[in-house]
């Protein structure tokens, strides 16, 4: 019975990590795209190094809504 439990649990938290692992892959690939398309006048990496802090907390937003949108779809 016990090790029925650990497997469940390895194959649980694979799954979960491959989730997370996705959902930072698509995270970050929100950024770069929104960083490309729509922000055609400035650079977030840019903003960034310059020690922006409205770019860095705007970036951090992006990601988080993104993570969320993403974990909704995966409960779904």
């Amino acid at each position: 019975m016990q090790w029925d439990f650990i497997i469940a649990t390895a194959v649980n938290l694979s799954i979960n990590l491959a989730y997370t692992l996705l959902a930072l892959f698509i995270g970050v690939k929100a950024l770069l795209v929104i960083d490309e398309k729509l922000l055609k006048n400035m650079s977030i990496e840019e903003e960034l190094q310059k020690g922006n802090v409205a770019v860095a907390i705007f970036a951090s937003s992006i990601l988080v809504f993104v993570a969320l949108i993403v974990t909704f779809g995966f409960k779904g």
